[in-house]
């Protein structure tokens, strides 16, 4: 079976990813969320669970056994370090489980959307083409504060502890500006999929 076209989705946290996915889904693409596949494999059983507990230690465990992941961010979030660490644990296991899910795809065309795509080799393994998200720090904020509950603190300790966004958009094919409604973002994604599908098209014609 032919392979799928794999388009690497990431920016920075609270950029709108999600909804650029969303959009990418309805157009009938199979769409991967590399954060949801984390969460998957540090679940008791999950690949990585025992490994994380044992390196950040039984504090980080709700009474249920699970990894309380506000907790683990506590500590992660404040200490790029530990941040590193963790990632080190989780990553390997999140690109087995996408690749499995890429290899029994029966679409056309796969999205994954991940935070870190650039940062462990995953874009160059995968990705035929890589899709950046962007918007203002300001606007991120809000998301956070808004979507995920946490404080202004919080927020700003999230954002400045990545990249800045000016990295991965040198590393981009398309660079969607999330600064305005989503209305106008679907106007941006629509446009960059028929590109997209009309490439393949003439692929498939040649």
């Amino acid at each position: 079976m032919k392979r799928p076209y794999i388009i690497g989705l990431t920016g920075n946290i609270a950029t709108g990813k999600s909804s650029v996915m969303r959009r990418l889904e309805e157009h009938g693409a199979l769409v991967i969320d590399a954060d949801k596949v984390a969460h998957a494999v540090m679940e008791p059983g999950g690949e990585a669970y025992e490994a994380v507990v044992e390196a950040f230690g039984p504090e980080i465990l709700a009474p249920d056994g699970k990894i309380d992941r506000k907790k683990l961010g506590e500590i992660v979030f404040r200490n790029p370090s530990e941040l590193r660490r963790l990632e080190k644990i989780v990553h390997p296991a999140v690109r087995r489980r996408i690749r499995n899910i890429i290899s029994g795809a029966r679409e056309n065309v796969v999205v994954i959307e991940a935070i870190k795509l650039l940062d462990y080799g995953l874009a160059d393994e995968l990705c035929d083409e890589v899709w950046v998200v962007t918007a203002p720090p300001q606007r991120q904020a809000l998301r956070l504060m808004r979507d995920r509950g946490l404080s202004e603190d919080e927020a700003w300790l999230r954002i400045n502890a990545q990249p800045p966004q000016e990295e991965k958009v040198r590393r981009a094919d398309v660079v969607i500006h999330n600064s305005g409604s989503l209305e106008q973002l679907y106007e941006q994604v629509d446009r960059a999929w028929a590109k997209t599908v009309e490439k393949l098209g003439r692929e498939e014609s040649d």
